[in-house]
Order: structure tokens, then C-alpha cells, then sequence
């Protein structure tokens, strides 16, 4: 009903005005009424001039000081001689290939041509023409000087308008001015800046200001981007970008107050880095992909839902010491290396703060180092995370006896405190004996030589023709959803069994390298972690035949190996 009223309402009410503007002048009066073949019809008395247009935006109706207007989706009436609003249908049909964007430069639209929009990123947008849509500028000022058909809006720079826009005029970060001629039949909008307008200039919509006055800075953010963000480096040594050296400033300073205050994390978190760089690299880039899986998760149970601003909380936090972490590395790595005796982190900091600094001006590696710094330092944090945690499992668990057979290199000795010789020898002999043939168990296990790439392939290769046979018996559609069942299959069999069919037939099984029993957590971290070792164009499989302990990448998320023993449990 609602659609039926608004088709309606322009017809009623252009009705309503022609049979209005036929009667202003009374009774005699002479009176004179011309239909154009342009959309206008004029009513002209010694009254005054009625003149209505219709035009693609809608219905204008102009009699002396009133003026109502119909557009496409409102309805304006203006009675009042000092703020008469006046319109003129001025829209251009888009002309073809008139499309103006420019990207890392300028561009400009003389006066006299056309175009649908002129949009222009990290350059400024100049419209002296006529423009049928909108015009745009990203990391550049704006300037408007011809009709604009929809709205103008700058990022990062100053707007100068002066001509009608039909829309809004919107100005974020950055200062928008008006001139004399400028008409703006929107609202003004402005996001942290301010506006200027001539006396002269008309807003039909009204004006809009958030945080007004607070940003001045347009042309700084428009030399970084020219002389920094294009180049790929975060810093250049030039005095206009001051407000860029100011931020790098101001956080090496909260740096330099978070190594003050958590000085032994941080000192733990540069050893870890130290220790394991590859092991820390690979830590976030395993918590970067898993995080959405870690997000659904909390989703569906949802009482972690709640849980969900905590942990990225803990994301943002980790992110942020973790940068602390890479200078304090990169600071003491000089150091070290300079044998300056120097071993305070705070210092550790404040020099792979400068060293970071300078390394930001050049060219695309500024970018790459920002980066590089970010990802250690993150992945630092979140494997010493992971080392205390194993640690202090460790220590919660039982000690092993000291006469565990298969542990370590005097595991066949005789136990203390049994006779060297006579019965007692042949019966430490025959005790011996005995343990040797019980099953082995997680300790024993975690000793046994690491197995190798290609026995490890071979068993997921039978695994994989097992599950794959088996979808294919099971569904139509023949094996949809494999890796995801062979995961699930393999997180099963790891826990149950502590080996896969594959693993059984190539003697495989899979030990924590703590020592104790696969748990369900070890057990899904392990399959969750198989899809990092293989989204990495399979580097982390490949991962094996270099490591020194034989772990894939999913082995070292799961704190795993895999472990070759003399015979395998069998199925049941």
C-alpha cells in the first residue's frame, strides 16, 4: 500500500499545483500558461511566475519566495524569501568511458566535458566539469569546482567545493570548504575536521560534525602516503611527515615501559626466541590459522561466546609484548655479538628500537621487517606460552622409577642396591627378563627411534586409500569431505590406539614427546595441526626429513612424535 501512495503522491500533487497555479491570479486578470517540450510549464501574471519542472529527479514547483520540491525520495517545502531554495535540473547522461580513476596520482576533469565519477587513491581528485555521479578522493584533497550528480567524499584529505552537488558533501579526516557558488542538497558531513563555508554557499540538508576540530593533519597523512606508504617503508627521514616519528616515538617508549615492567617474561621470551626461531615462526602461523577455527569453537558452545573478547584480548596483548620481544632479540643479538657485557633487556629494547627505526626507511624492506618483527615476536610469546605449559605438565606428572627399563642409556644396568654376583645377579638377571617382555609404555615409547619421511608417507598413503575406499562405499559422491574424514579418523586412532591402520603395518606409533598418554586435546591439536603442515604447500610434511626429532609441523603444535617400534598393537 505504502509504494502505491508514493507512485501516487508526485501525480496528486502535480496535479494539485497546475490546477494551484492556474488560480493564483484573481478573477481577470490577465494570465498566460506555456507547455514546454523541455518538462516546463510556466504560469506567468502580473503576480508573478509560476515555473514547474520536471525533470529526472523529480518535480520543482518556484513561485515567487516559495518553492516545493518532489525528488526521488523526498519532499521539501520552503516558504521564506531568505532561504529560498532554487534547483535547476542540470544531470548529464553518463557518457561512456568517462569513468576517471586514477590510482597513485592525480586527476583532473577540465571545465567543459563530462564524466560519470572522478575518483582518484593517494592523489587528489579535481573536478572542474560536470560530473553525473560522484567524485572521490583517497589520501588526497578533493576539489569540486562543476555540478557533481551525487555526492563527494574525501579520506585522508581537504574537500573545496564550489558548485552544486546534489547529494552530500562528506569529509573524513580532513577540512571541507564552501565557496560562493557551492549548492549542497545533502547534509554536510564532517569526521575530524572542520568545515568552512563562504556566506554565500547554500546546504539544503544541514551540517553534520563529529569530533569537529580534532584532525588537522591531512596534508602529513598525504605526504606518508607519497613518500612512505607507496615506496613500502613506514618512516622517510623528511620534516612534514613529524606526526608519523612522534607515533614510532611514542610506542618505543610504552615499549621501553613494558620490558621495565615485565622484565623476566621478557627475558624468557628472547631465550625461547634464541632457542627455537623456526619453532616460534611456526607457532604463529599456526595460531593465525587456527584462530577462526578456535572462533567457531567458542561459537558453538556457546558459553564461550563470552569467553570470545577475553581471547582477543589475549591475541591483541600477545601481539603487542611480542614486538617487545623481537627488538629485545634484535638489541641483543647486537650486543652479544659486540661482547659489550651489556645484558640489561631494557637496553636490549632501546637498541633494536633504533636499529628498527632505521631499517622502516628503506624502501619495500621497512614493510618487510615491520612484519618480520611482528610474526617472531608474536610467535615467541606464544611458544614460551606453550614451554611452560608442557613444563609445568611435567612436573604435576608422577616421576618414572629409577630402574625403568628402556629408559636411558643405564636402563640395563642392575638397580641400586642388588648383589653384583651370585642369586642375586640371576635374579636382576631373570628380572630383567621379565620386564622386557611387558608392554611398553608412553615413557619407553617416547625413546625409541624417531621414524623417518618416507616410512611416515607410506603409512598415510594406506590410510588414505583406506578412508577413501571406504567414502566411496559409504556415499555416491564419491569422496567429498576426505580431508576432514581422515582427520577425524586419524584424531580417533591416535587416542584409542596411538596409531592409525597405516602406522600398524609400518610398525608407526605416535608418543607424546613428554612421555605421557595421548590425550583427546593432543589428539585434535594433532589433526587440526595437519591442515597448517598441508595449506603450507605441504612444508610441514616435508618438515620431517629435516627436523632433527622427525617432527612435522602438526608434531611440533602437538608436542608429538612418531616413533618406530619393534611390533604394534594390533587392531583390537
Amino acid at each position: 500500500m505504502n509504494k502505491v501512495i508514493q507512485s501516487l503522491l508526485p501525480a496528486a500533487v502535480l496535479g494539485g499545483l497546475l490546477a494551484l497555479s492556474c488560480g493564483i491570479a484573481p478573477a481577470g486578470a490577465g494570465q498566460s500558461t506555456v507547455v514546454s517540450t523541455s518538462g516546463v510549464v510556466s504560469t506567468a501574471s502580473h503576480h508573478g511566475t509560476t515555473e514547474v519542472r520536471i525533470g529526472s529527479h523529480g518535480i520543482n514547483v518556484e513561485s515567487g519566495s516559495s518553492h516545493i520540491r518532489i525528488g526521488r525520495s523526498d519532499l521539501g517545502i520552503t516558504d521564506n524569501s531568505s532561504t529560498v531554495v532554487t534547483w535547476h535540473d542540470h544531470h548529464h547522461a553518463c557518457p561512456d568511458d568517462q569513468e576517471l580513476v586514477a590510482v597513485f596520482h592525480s586527476v583532473r576533469l577540465p571545465a567543459g566535458k563530462s564524466a560519470c565519477d572522478v575518483v582518484a587513491v593517494f592523489g587528489n581528485s579535481m573536478a572542474d566539469g560536470d560530473v553525473s555521479d560522484s567524485v572521490v578522493a583517497i589520501m588526497g584533497d578533493l576539489q569540486a569546482n562543476g555540478s557533481v550528480g551525487n555526492s563527494t567524499v574525501s579520506v585522508f584529505g581537504d574537500s573545496s567545493i564550489n558548485g552544486p552537488v546534489r547529494g552530500n558533501a562528506v569529509a573524513v579526516f580532513g577540512d571541507l570548504r564552501l565557496g560562493p557558488k557551492a549548492h549542497v542538497y545533502g547534509q554536510v558531513v564532517n569526521v575530524f575536521g572542520s568545515v568552512q563555508r563562504d556566506p554565500g554557499s547554500v546546504i539544503d540538508g544541514g551540517t553534520a560534525n563529529i569530533m569537529s576540530g580534532v584532525f588537522h593533519g591531512a596534508s602529513g597523512v598525504q605526504s606518508w602516503s607519497e613518500h612512505c606508504l607507496i615506496l613500502g617503508r613506514l618512516l622517510a627521514p623528511r620534516l612534514d611527515i613529524g606526526w608519523a616519528w612522534g607515533v614510532a616515538g611514542a610506542l618505543l617508549v610504552f615499549y621501553l615501559l613494558l620490558a621495565l615492567l615485565f622484565r623476566e617474561g621478557l627475558q624468557k621470551c628472547i631465550q625461547t626466541l634464541d632457542e627455537h626461531p623456526g619453532a616460534s615462526v611456526l607457532a604463529a602461523v599456526a595460531m593465525t590459522l587456527l584462530t577462526p577455527v578456535l572462533m567457531l569453537a567458542l561459537v558453538m558452545t556457546v558459553v564461550g561466546i563470552l569467553a570470545i573478547p577475553l581471547f582477543w584480548l589475549a591475541l591483541l596483548g600477545a601481539g603487542i609484548f611480542g614486538r617487545v620481544v623481537a627488538l629485545g632479540w634484535l638489541g641483543g643479538r647486537i650486543l652479544r655479538g659486540a661482547r659489550s657485557g651489556i645484558t640489561h633487556p631494557v637496553l636490549y629494547v632501546l637498541l633494536g628500537g633504533i636499529v628498527a627505526l632505521v631499517l622502516y626507511m628503506v624502501p619495500v624492506l621497512g614493510f618487510i621487517i615491520y612484519a618480520l618483527i611482528g610474526t617472531l615476536g608474536f610467535g615467541a610469546v606464544i611458544y614460551s606460552l606453550l614451554l611452560a605449559l608442557r613444563a609445568a605438565r611435567g612436573a604435576a606428572a608422577p616421576a618414572a622409577p629409577a630402574g625403568f627399563a628402556g629408559v636411558g642409556p643405564d636402563a640395563a644396568t642392575v638397580p641400586p642396591g642388588a648383589p653384583e654376583s651370585g642369586a642375586g645377579a640371576a635374579d636382576a638377571t631373570a628380572a630383567a627378563a621379565a620386564t622386557a617382555t611387558h608392554a611398553p609404555t608412553p615413557m619407553e615409547l617416547s625413546t625409541m627411534p624417531r621414524a623417518g619421511f618416507w616410512i611416515r608417507m607410506l603409512a598415510l598413503l594406506i590410510d588414505l586409500v583406506l578412508v577413501s575406499f571406504a567414502l566411496s562405499a559409504i556415499e555416491h559422491h564419491g569422496t567429498d569431505g576426505l580431508l576432514l574424514v581422515l582427520a577425524t579418523y586419524g584424531a580417533l586412532m591416535w587416542k584409542l590406539r596411538g596409531t592409525t591402520v597405516g602406522g600398524i603395518i609400518c610398525h608407526l606409533r605416535v608418543v607424546r614427546i613428554d612421555g605421557q598418554p595421548v590425550s583427546w586435546e593432543t589428539a585434535i591439536l594433532r589433526a587440526l595441526g595437519c591442515f597448517l603442515s598441508l595449506i603450507a604447500a605441504g612444508l610441514g610434511f616435508f618438515w620431517i626429513a629435516f627436523d632433527r626429532e622427525r617432527q612435522a609441523w602438526h608434531d611440533k603444535i602437538a608436542g608429538t612424535v612418531v616413533v618406530l617400534t619393534p611390533k604394534t598393537q594390533g587392531l583390537v
